[in-house]
Parts: structure tokens; sequence; C-alpha cells
């Protein structure tokens, strides 16, 4: 079928909207009409990285409308809404331990821009276009996903802006509410006020953390962490000593520490932060070669735990409901970050994200 995708054709050249051909589903995937996509900033860096052999579609945070389904499926049906998140097997030690964001298969699921076969379900003529991206590739009007990637969306919550729970809200509110588990009364440092960071800060609300600091540098998002529930927001620019402004309002310092920028810099800064038996966890995206951060005597010293996170430790079919649930509480009001944009508007949209002028763009498809 012809679908319309935003395709991406060089490492620094914007987005073209064109129209190309999708395979029908097979046996186990999903054809889902997207109503909406979050963009998000791994779509952006993997199609500079050159990871994925362009041209490409990417987009792994889609949310639309089952329109077919193969012979195998049975999770959904045809008419079900849905959110889409990223694919996992299923069947190794890890998602059987309810751990898929650590499937033994995830890079080959999720990161190769084509099925595990070798075969691509997009095309422009005879050209084959790189797909499968996250197991759906939702930069597009339709997009074949999997049942691992699928969950239901109730009646009643807008099925346009739920996509970013099957990525970017779901890492930061994870990060806070899975990873690091952070318990009442705690203290949480969160780097970075992006979409990520600002979940993670309605997380630790969540959560019921005593004191939330966030250091970031656009105002308006100084004064979205706090209106989500943020005690402190710092401006990096007038603290150029993380850890003196830190312990300014905390002089044992901080219980966790969540990092969402990846530079390297302020990760190494943080540790400064950290109190005794203080957990880091990371998500931000580093540039090849960083070093894990911190002194080892140090780290020993004071039992700190510097720890790795992926999709907040989650898995989907349990958190995005919980999350859900939470939004129609009013207890997890990520709408607050989103403005939506026409897929037309694609590279406009990256460059207002770029500049600060939203935090979160959710993309409408228009059908």
């Amino acid at each position: 079928m012809q679908v319309t995708a935003a395709v991406a054709r060089a490492a620094d050249a914007p987005f073209t909207i064109e129209t190309v051909e999708l395979e029908d589903p097979r046996a186990d995937e999903i054809l889902v009409r997207v109503v909406g996509v979050g963009l998000c900033h791994t779509d952006l860096v993997f199609k500079a990285a050159g990871v994925i052999a362009l041209p490409a579609v990417f987009g792994h945070e889609g949310s639309g409308i089952v329109e077919k389904v193969g012979a195998n499926v049975t999770k959904v049906k045809q008419g079900d809404r849905v959110a889409i998140t990223f694919r996992s097997c299923g069947a190794c030690d890890r998602c059987e331990k309810g751990q898929p964001a650590y499937c033994r298969t995830m890079p080959m699921l999720n990161y190769i821009g084509m099925r595990p076969d070798g075969t691509k379900a997009i095309q422009a003529g005879e050209e084959k276009i790189a797909g499968n991206f996250f197991g759906q590739s939702s930069l597009a009007t339709h997009c074949l996903t999997y049942e691992r990637n699928v969950v239901k969306v109730p009646e009643g919550v807008p099925l346009e802006l739920v996509g970013p729970l099957g990525c970017g809200v779901q890492t930061g509110a994870g990060g806070i509410m899975r990873s690091l588990a952070c318990e009442a009364g705690s203290s949480v440092l969160i780097l970075g006020g992006g979409a990520v960071g600002l979940s993670a800060v309605m997380g630790a609300v969540v959560q019921g953390c005593k004191t939330i600091i966030v250091l970031e540098p656009h105002e308006a998002r100084r004064a979205l962490a706090l209106e989500l529930g943020a005690t402190h927001a710092i401006d990096p620019a007038a603290a150029p000593d993380l850890g003196a402004a830190v312990r300014a309002i905390l002089p044992n310092g901080v219980d966790y520490a969540f990092d969402t920028t990846g530079i390297p810099a302020v990760l190494q800064a943080t540790m400064a932060c950290l109190g005794s038996h203080g957990v880091f966890g990371i998500v931000g995206v580093c540039p090849p070669g960083t070093p894990v951060p911190g002194d080892l005597s140090s780290v020993i010293t004071y039992g700190h735990t510097i720890k790795g996170i992926i999709e907040g430790d989650s898995d989907p079919d349990v958190f995005i409901p919980e999350m859900i649930e939470l939004y129609r509480q009013g207890r997890l009001p990520f709408d607050k970050l989103i403005r939506t944009y026409p897929l037309s508007e694609i590279n406009q949209a990256i460059a207002d994200q770029h500049h600060g002028d939203c935090v979160k763009v959710v993309l409408l498809t228009g059908q």
C-alpha cells in the first residue's frame, strides 16, 4: 500500500516527505494507521550516526489504530487503539524475568533497519528503504509492528498524544519509578529538563520524593519543571560548580541522580553531588569513548552505584497502562510537555525543539 513517510536520505540533510510503498503485514505483523508519533532525540542520533544505512524511515513513539493483523496475531484486532513501544523477543531469559529492555536480541530487533531475516518492508519505486526501527518506523502515516510492541489504549485518552509513553516518558518516569525506585522522602538530582528529564520530575513526584532538583539551561523548561513539582531548578550558567550548588541545598548530597544529557563534564560533576550510598542512573547518549564518571576510590569509599538504564527498566505491558492511569488521575500530566506539528513540518519541529521553543514534539499524520 502507498503511505506517506518522512524519509532520511542523508545524515546532514533535512527529512523529505515522500510517498512510499509499505508491504502488507506478514503472519506475525500488525498494520497500524499512525495518528501521532513522538519525535525522539534517538531518531536524530541514528540518522546522524550512520548505524543504519540511509535512506531510512525512523520513528519509535507511534500511536494509532490497528488496520490489519497477520494470521498469528492474537493480542490485538482491527480497530484497536494502540501505543507502540520497543520490540523484544518475549522468549529469552531477560524477557521472561520481566526485563524486555534488556532482551538478548534487542539490537537485532530494533536497530538494524530491517527485519531480522534481512528483508525491508518499505520501498520507493525499486529502491529499498531501511525501516523496522524499534520494530515500527512510525514517522509515517502507517507502519508495521508486532505483538510485543503494542499496548492497548483505553477510550477517553488522547490517542494522538500517547506515543511518547512508549519511549521518552517511559524512560524518564520509569528511570525514577522502576530503575532507581526512589523512595518517599528521598532526594533526586535530575540533569536536563527535556522530555525525559521532565518525565523524571513527574515520576519523582509520584514516588513522593522530598527534594527534586533539576539542572536545565532553558528558563522556560526550568519554570515548567517547578510547575510539575520540582522543588529547585538550577541554571548551569549561574552555577559553574554543580557540586557546590547542590550541596547548598542539601549539605549531605542527594540520594539519587539521573542524567539525561550524556555530557561527559556533567556526568563527572554529578559525582560530587551524590551523598553516601548514592545511586547515579544514566540514560543520556554519551559520545563514544566516554569514561565511566567518578574515581574508583571515591566510589568505594562512599558506596556509590553508577547504573546504566534502558527504557526505564520498564515492561511496557505493565508500565504503559500504569502511566495512562496516572495520567487519567492527573498525576502524570505528560501532555504539558507536548507541542503538536503536522508530519509535513518535521524539519521545523526539529529546529524548534533544538532551539528550546518546545519540549516534546508529536507529529500528527492528519489521517
